[in-house]
């Protein structure tokens, strides 16, 4: 076998995480990362028949639901109570590779996790934006929940609506309606840890690739790391033009035409109805 500290997409998830917590992303143990894995990638580190233990998946979910789609799945999964500052020095602990047991209620540890913990209990969650992405593109296998600080910042300042979050967020840099033409989705404050939560995020996610956790973060979801830590990097940036911008008056701007041009030009779907 391999040396699994070596692998890849342990290597991704260690690079990700230390970022965050730089950036101010994830503070103490805030956010929480999940990373669809292939088999055939996995089974050159891991005895794939080797299971540590089993640990039921639902955590804080008092109500289960259907994750058939993700049975036999692995993944790489933060920990819970986890800090991002300490998965670079000891990934073993503060991260884990799990497989979806085949009775849909319980995941089966194969590395990691060696003090007794377990999945983030935000994990759930991440199923459920898992499924309703790979029905849009089989080839999402990211999702990551942080706390962008200019991005939460503006929840307290701009309406917690689509389409006006989506379109200010466009208005601050060319870049943004090339980056994400959908926009973003934005949820009003929602309890989080339960399925309401959930749910209503996979809803939004069937639409967006970044949802708004209203006055709390964002999941964001993509085909790989670069793909979805790159979308909220570029929300966050546009978020942080928008603070600086604050209440003085906005004499140039980029204008609906020129957000027109600039989708024309790099020929990305943008949605239409956000600059009507």
């Amino acid at each position: 076998m391999k040396n699994i500290l070596e692998a890849p997409f342990l290597q991704d998830m260690i690079e990700v995480t230390s970022n965050m917590y730089r950036l101010g992303w994830d503070e103490r143990n805030g956010g929480n990362v999940s990373y669809l894995l292939k088999e055939e990638e996995l089974k050159e580190y891991l005895d794939l028949n080797n299971i540590v233990r089993t640990i039921p998946l639902m955590g804080l979910y008092d109500t289960n639901f259907d994750i058939s789609p993700l049975i036999g799945k692995y993944f790489i999964v933060t920990g819970t109570g986890k800090y991002f500052k300490n998965v670079k020095k000891d990934p073993e602990t503060n991260l884990g590779i799990v497989r979806i047991a085949e009775d849909g209620k319980h995941i089966e540890l194969l590395w990691g996790y060696k003090d007794g913990g377990r999945t983030t209990s935000e994990f759930p969650a991440h199923m459920m934006c898992h499924m309703a992405r790979l029905k849009v593109d089989p080839n999402n296998r990211i999702v990551i929940h942080s706390h962008p600080t200019n991005t939460l910042a503006m929840n307290y300042v701009c309406p917690l609506e689509d389409k006006i979050f989506s379109h200010t967020l466009w208005q601050m840099s060319t870049e943004c309606i090339v980056v994400f033409p959908e926009g973003v989705g934005v949820l009003p404050w929602m309890l989080c840890g339960t399925k309401e939560i959930g749910e209503a995020t996979a809803k939004k996610m069937q639409d967006y690739r970044l949802v708004i956790w209203g006055l709390h973060g964002v999941y964001a979801s993509g085909k790989d790391m670069d793909e979805t830590f790159g979308l909220i990097e570029t929300v966050e940036k546009a978020a942080t033009i928008y603070n600086l911008i604050g209440s003085r008056k906005i004499i140039n701007t980029i204008t609906n035409d020129n957000l027109k041009e600039i989708a024309n030009y790099f020929k990305v779907n943008y949605r239409k109805e956000f600059l009507d």
